[in-house]
Formats: C-alpha cells, sequence, structure tokens
C-alpha cells in the first residue's frame, strides 16, 4: 500500500479578499437597461394614480422586470 501524495493546493495560501467596489446609483434613478428604466418610470408616476391603478402598474412593472431577469439569466 503507498501513502498517498499531498495536492500542493492544499499548502497554497488563498487569495486576499478583493477590495469592495463602491456602488453608485446614477443620479437620474435609472439603470441604463431601456426595459428596466420603463419599469422605474412607471412605478415612479403610479404615484400619481388611484391605488387601483396603482397596483395595475405595479403588476405590469413587476412582470416587465421577471421577463427581464429570465432573459438575463437565458444569456
Amino acid at each position: 500500500m503507498t501513502a498517498p501524495v499531498p495536492n500542493p493546493g492544499m499548502f497554497a495560501r488563498p487569495a486576499p479578499p478583493a477590495a469592495p467596489v463602491e456602488l453608485t446609483p446614477p443620479a437620474d434613478g435609472l439603470s441604463g437597461h431601456p426595459a428596466v428604466d420603463a419599469a422605474i418610470r412607471s412605478m415612479t408616476n403610479a404615484a400619481e394614480l388611484s391605488p387601483a391603478d396603482q397596483i395595475a402598474e405595479y403588476e405590469a412593472a413587476y412582470r416587465t422586470l421577471q421577463e427581464t431577469l429570465a432573459t438575463i439569466d437565458q444569456g
């Protein structure tokens, strides 16, 4: 029976963690993605609507964001 051969990776030091990245949202509050920006604008504009109409706007924005994320995941 032979002794196991050590794996050189066992002795490697882990890389230090990367410095945190500062994420600053754009001043206009938009993402740069047309579909996401349209959803953001529709939710912002919904504040001026009646509560019943707000729900419809929020649901439409939610669907848009879901579809957009699904296409990103597929890419």
